[in-house]
């Protein structure tokens, strides 16, 4: 006998930021939302790349991959859930596709999709992101997917990765809401306020929001993160160094269009270069051309290069696009070059000039690791005499504007994931009319 319930089961996203992995069951059909690697639970185990899993029984041993029958391809049991649906292209809501029965379908965004093919061609082969032969089936604001019985409506948010979603999910009873990562202070916020317009129309009975600012809020947007970086790159004498996401196509943006307007180049690496040629014949999205003048590739000191960088490299040989370390060396006043810290052995050979500068434009350290890395991102800056500069706008939205979307929408209840400060954001939302839940890995809620 089918029972006419709905239920949230929470496997990741519970006191920590990512790793969302979110079962909803309604009658005999079972969704989940998102499928990504816990960051925060792996650290405590492992250390890449010389402490890394060998299998996915190491991992389901130390609670990292949840033990879920009839969900991955290692094991024996037929397919037991219908659909996947993944808001976006970040490795803590998606990698571990990896071990998912290939059966099973998987829904996500067309620009996720081309993220996902382009980030499994330029990352190494492991065990915890594999995204071949999933047959993935894609999705557009607008669109209303069917899976048993519940109906799914992606709706469009701005992350710092293009191609997020949102998702309305129609239950036998009633409306349940899935915000994924989103924000209203980025270069779209029309498209979050679109989605907050067509949640409220549901009167949803429960919301699964993203709480990860509940601490340490920078309040930023887009516009003062442009007149910065031309404050900063405008004044600078000798090169600017910078770092930011893979995937931020509008940080990407920002530092092309502040190149441009000082008479410099954005130089990015094979690796951005490689998506943003992926990303090319997507109409949502607006990105410099791999031909345009302003923009050029760094290709790093290396002996070897895979198949897709002499792929890359051959097509682009006529356009002079390409250069190394020591033509960067000599054209520093005209560069903005983006180079990650793990290759900062580039710099010996660069020799910064005096004048130069680095402008970090990703999050803050915010484990153990990260600021190890950290200080020793500064220890090569301070070498260099490189004056770092922060520039970010967070991917995640502010509590206060958080608030006032929940209030907005006034769902019955509310489950905050996403987060390490699930009791702080229950006191802070303590006045809404909706019930804060917070949630317990593993349980299972009836809504």
């Amino acid at each position: 006998m089918v029972k006419n319930n709905t239920t949230l089961t929470f496997y990741g996203g519970v006191n920590e930021i990512g790793g969302n992995k979110i079962l909803i069951q309604d009658r005999d059909t079972r969704v989940f939302l998102d499928f990504g690697m816990s960051f925060s639970i792996k650290k405590q185990f492992y250390s890449p790349p010389f402490l890394s899993p060998k299998s996915q029984f190491s991992l389901q041993e130390l609670g990292i991959l949840p033990k879920i029958p009839g969900l991955y391809k290692f094991d024996k049991d037929p397919p037991r859930t219908d659909a996947i649906f993944i808001s976006h292209a970040h490795l803590d809501h998606m990698a571990y596709l990896s071990f998912i029965k290939r059966e099973i379908p998987v829904y996500c965004g067309e620009t996720t999709k081309t993220i996902l093919h382009a980030l499994s061609e330029v990352r190494r082969t492991d065990i915890e992101f594999n995204v071949a032969d999933i047959q993935f089936k894609t999705f557009r604001t607008g669109d209303k997917i069917s899976v048993g019985s519940l109906e799914i409506e992606p709706c469009h948010v701005d992350h710092s990765v293009p191609g997020a979603y949102g998702f309305i999910i129609h239950t036998s009873n009633g409306t349940v809401v899935y915000t994924g990562d989103f924000r209203d202070h980025g270069a779209k916020p029309e498209m979050t306020k679109d989605f907050v317009e067509k949640v409220k129309k549901t009167t949803p009975i429960a919301v699964i929001t993203e709480a990860t600012n509940m601490t340490g809020a920078s309040v930023s947007n887009e516009v003062e993160v442009q007149n910065k970086l031309n404050q900063i790159v405008s004044c600078t004498e000798g090169i600017v160094l910078t770092e930011f996401g893979y995937s931020d196509v509008d940080r990407l943006n920002s530092f092309y269009h502040i190149a441009k307007s000082n008479g410099r180049c954005l130089a990015i690496s094979l690796k951005q270069a490689f998506l943003l040629d992926a990303l090319r014949n997507d109409k949502g999205l607006k990105v410099p051309s791999l031909d345009d003048p302003h923009l050029m590739i760094f290709r790093k000191s290396k002996t070897s290069t895979y198949k897709w960088e002499t792929e890359l490299i051959d097509k682009l040989k006529g356009a002079h696009k390409i250069f190394d370390v020591f033509e960067a060396s000599r054209q520093q006043c005209k560069l903005v070059l983006g180079l990650s810290f793990y290759d900062f052995e580039e710099l010996v050979q660069l020799k910064p000039q005096a004048g130069s500068c680095y402008i970090l434009s990703a999050c803050e350290p915010f484990n153990e690791e990260m600021e190890l890395d950290f200080e020793r991102l500064l220890n090569w800056l301070q070498h260099y005499g490189l004056p770092q500069y922060h520039i970010h706008v967070s991917g995640h939205i502010m509590p206060l504007q958080l608030k006032q979307v929940l209030k907005t929408i006034s769902p019955k209840q509310i489950f905050p994931i996403h987060t390490e400060k699930a009791s702080l954001f229950a006191r802070f939302m303590r006045d809404l009319q909706g019930q804060v839940r917070q949630v317990e890995s593993h349980q299972e809620y009836l809504l």
